[in-house]
């Protein structure tokens, strides 16, 4: 289907339409009402993709694609467990390149800023990977697992949102959320959904994002969704590098590393996304430092799932290997130790949670680099990999990286019970970065982009960090 055709049937026979949302569905294999029910026919579809792998994928590497198609089979049924019933809240499954119906420029269209910002046309990197005209490849293309088709896992497109200060409780204070403030507006977008759709394509502050979460490598990164001044929407591939997503963009459909924001096959190859800090951190601590702020509302965007449930109990253990992971992993920790990951200037290290975490919290002063860097670190956020709900997974904590210079001045750092003060002032400051006591009550340090993530998947793309543990 072409991005935004998305015509309604009728439902199955014998199936009640789930709300008055959810008419029915259309198998991706064509436009007619489907007699089988809906899980045999998205098994039927995934199934039916294995044609479409083997033609683009599978001249290049046949031998493993027969492998990995081997285990399409048990990943439908997990991935039909889980997949969207209907189409509400999102923009149009792959289709065309240069379709996408939300992609827009910045400027004016008739001004001349606007006429210059066109992004390239040109064959889809989703269909034809090795398309002859495409730059080269940044990543090599031998080791894309396919998995799924594209927009099996559903992005998210028309997010809908509750006022925190009016659900205080709608999650336990220790379940995990990605949290984004952008020019005073913060929202909370919950681990519990974002397993589940791992791409949310908002407005945040004036800005338009795309907030992505990859539960295999247990990583949420932000991103600006402008390229070259040309706003798009991203949406999951159906691909994994190094065990982690690959997205794709709707106006071209070039694909994209989600760990690192690069285009790295299609037209677009080479292309950087802006980052924009998400840090993972556990809802009391969010509804705490921003009772203002927003939380993603998993029961009003159009999807019928029972988001509190983790799809990939025992993932979180160090003694366990990555899902679809066929490259080597640095022998310097366990594959998926946890780590914070810190790129600053060209520099990158990683240090494992062992190092930043101890009691109630710890202040950990270091330097990436030749960059200051302060990480906090407050015990109180589950893990939403470990056990079968979401939120009574071990404690890892949650964590914050600064710049520690302020007014020019670089301040150190200790923590007092959960909560942190600099040697300088005395003053108190939260998991957030803000000063809440003391002669620098107001202050904010500025936030700098990390990962919490997995060892394994930080060393692939970081292969030259510097490693830091206990």
């Amino acid at each position: 289907q072409g991005g935004g055709n998305r015509d309604r049937v009728p439902s199955h026979p014998g199936r009640q339409p789930r709300d008055s949302r959810d008419p029915g569905h259309r198998c991706r294999t064509g436009s007619l009402i489907c007699p089988r029910n809906w899980l045999d026919c998205r098994l039927s579809d995934i199934l039916e993709h294995r044609v479409s792998i083997e033609r683009s994928w599978g001249n290049h590497r046949r031998g493993q694609v027969r492998r990995l198609l081997m285990l399409i089979t048990a990943v439908a049924l997990v991935a039909t467990a889980c997949a969207a019933v209907d189409t509400a809240g999102t923009a149009g499954t792959a289709g065309t390149a240069g379709t996408d119906p939300t992609t827009t420029t910045t400027e004016a269209p008739n001004t001349p800023q606007a006429a210059q910002r066109v992004l390239p046309t040109g064959a889809s990197a989703l269909t034809d990977p090795f398309n002859d005209a495409f730059p080269d490849p940044l990543i090599p293309l031998t080791e894309v697992n396919v998995v799924l088709p594209p927009d099996t896992i559903r992005s998210i497109d028309n997010p809908v949102f509750l006022q925190v200060a009016d659900n205080l409780e709608i999650l336990d204070p220790a379940e995990p959320v990605v949290a984004l403030e952008i020019n005073g507006d913060a929202r909370a977008y919950p681990v519990r959904v974002m397993v589940s759709h791992e791409i949310v394509n908002d407005v945040v502050g004036g800005v338009p994002i795309a907030i992505t979460y990859c539960p295999l490598c247990n990583s949420a990164v932000s991103y600006i969704r402008e390229i070259d001044g040309v706003e798009t929407t991203f949406g999951t591939s159906g691909l994994l590098f190094a065990s982690a997503l690959i997205m794709y963009d709707r106006a071209t459909q070039s694909l994209w590393t989600h760990f690192d924001g690069r285009a790295v096959v299609g037209v677009l190859a080479g292309a950087q996304l802006e980052s924009i800090p998400s840090p993972l951190l556990a809802w009391g601590d969010f509804r705490e430092n921003h009772p203002t702020g927003q939380v993603l509302d998993w029961n009003a965007i159009g999807f019928g799932r029972d988001y509190g449930r983790n799809p990939y109990v025992g993932y979180d253990d160090p003694d366990t290997n990555p899902f679809l992971f066929f490259g080597t992993v640095d022998d310097r920790a366990r594959a998926k130790q946890r780590v914070v990951g810190i790129a600053v200037d060209g520099a990158a290290t990683a240090f494992s949670l062992d190092h930043i975490s101890a009691g109630e919290a710890k202040a950990t002063n270091a330097t990436v680099g030749d960059k200051p860097v302060v990480i906090f670190w407050k015990v109180g956020q589950s893990s939403a990999l470990d056990t079968q709900d979401v939120f009574t997974g071990k404690d890892v904590g949650s964590v914050g990286v600064f710049d520690p210079v302020v007014d020019g001045e670089l301040l150190t750092f200790s923590a007092a019970g959960d909560q942190f003060v600099d040697e300088a002032t005395s003053s108190t400051w939260t998991i957030t970065g803000e000063a809440v006591d003391g002669p620098l009550a107001g202050t904010v340090l500025e936030r700098l982009d990390h990962l919490d993530t997995f060892w394994f998947a930080w060393s692939t793309y970081q292969p030259e960090t510097v490693l830091v543990e206990s």
